[in-house]
């Protein structure tokens, strides 16, 4: 069984990855371009840590989308190595980290200086998952001739928001911080 740091080694780095993007590229390049990191001291603590990222992730995957640019940027701030490994190519590693049962994602793999996993974030901020639980009420029962039309209605809604509301961006990014400083 790999280790998490063997999966960090044999990583892509996030800008590769989001440069090699297939699906969501755009909308996840647009949200790194536009998020702006809080002037709150957060990367200058992280500097003086010997940290690195890795996150299990999928380009598919609409909160991936918003999540990893804003990770991304932490991560450059404070010159930690980012790398990114895919769920689906290996599910070894998620079905270490599930979530709730499931291999929800994005997940991020916090390692310190020898490759230890210290701690994990994701898939979604507090804030963000109350949006989704909301919208999921709001579907009719999975045995609805709708069902299945309604959730993919949506899936673009919510594509749309991690787009382009950066209210997400800064919930990612306070629910992110407070994980990490915790950790520290």
């Amino acid at each position: 069984m790999k280790t998490e740091q063997q999966y960090f080694e044999e990583g892509k780095s996030i800008q590769s990855y989001m440069d090699d993007m297939r699906t969501l590229k755009q909308e996840s390049l647009s949200v790194y371009e536009n998020f702006q990191l809080p002037n709150d001291g957060f990367t200058d603590e992280l500097k003086k840590h010997s940290v690195h990222f890795l996150t299990i992730t999928e380009d598919w995957c609409g909160d991936a989308m918003m999540i990893n640019p804003v990770i991304r940027k932490v991560a450059e701030s404070a010159n930690i190595e980012m790398r990114v490994t895919l769920r689906d190519a290996d599910t070894d590693l998620i079905d270490r980290h599930l979530t709730n049962g499931g291999r929800a994602i994005p997940i991020v793999l916090i390692l310190n200086d020898a490759g230890e996993l210290i701690g994990k974030w994701g898939p979604r901020a507090p804030e963000v998952q109350q949006i989704v639980d909301d919208y999921r009420a709001a579907l009719p029962a999975k045995e609805d001739e709708t069902f299945a039309t309604k959730q993919k209605e949506m899936y673009r809604t919510l594509q749309h928001r991690y787009a382009t509301e950066k209210e997400l961006w800064q919930f990612v990014y306070n629910s992110f911080r407070q994980t990490v400083l915790e950790i520290l």
